[in-house]
């Protein structure tokens, strides 16, 4: 395995257990990796991972207009690769006038880290950090470790402990 990402490296300096796990993304090539086939892209990266899809989960950059903040903030939301992000619940959640997907140079400005290898953890500023109540159904979740073909196992406590988050009820199944 390559070298360590910034997620990784936050995980080993909190003594948080986690597998690493790396696939392929020539398989993957194929499919259209626009924002309206993320979910495709989710897929077959999951059965390239051996997970089911429910269990994978991907990070997405909001931008957020809050209602005490005059100036739009950022923050992270964390949903299963097999669903789909509520941006209104995202706001509610984050107590926003409205929160809506960022711009890819933003992405990359506020994280450190390209879109479509976007870690919940160890981003380049502190970020509001929101998973999908989902997650507590399972024992682990698999989420990008901050690079493309690298994701990260562990349980949904410890990435909120560790990332500073919240669960949320910001998914929507599909």
């Amino acid at each position: 395995m390559g070298a360590g990402t910034p997620a990784t490296a936050l995980l080993a300096a909190n003594g948080v257990p986690f597998t690493l796990h790396e696939y392929e993304l020539e398989p993957l090539s194929g499919v259209d990796q626009h924002r309206g086939e993320r979910i495709a892209y989710g897929d077959a990266a999951a059965a390239a991972l051996g997970i089911s899809p429910e269990r994978l989960y991907k990070t997405l950059v909001l931008a957020i207009e809050g209602a005490q903040e005059p100036r739009t903030l950022f923050a992270l939301a964390v949903v299963p690769s097999s669903g789909e992000l509520s941006e209104k619940a995202v706001a509610a959640a984050l107590h926003a006038k409205r929160a809506a997907l960022a711009d890819a140079e933003s992405v990359r400005r506020v994280t450190g880290y390209v879109p479509g290898g976007v870690s919940p953890l160890g981003s380049k500023r502190p970020l509001p950090l929101l998973l999908d109540d989902g997650a507590s159904a399972h024992a682990t979740i698999v989420v990008s470790a901050g690079q493309r073909g690298r994701s990260i196992e562990l349980s949904p406590a410890d990435l909120l402990r560790v990332g500073g988050g919240v669960m949320a009820p910001i998914g929507v199944t599909r």
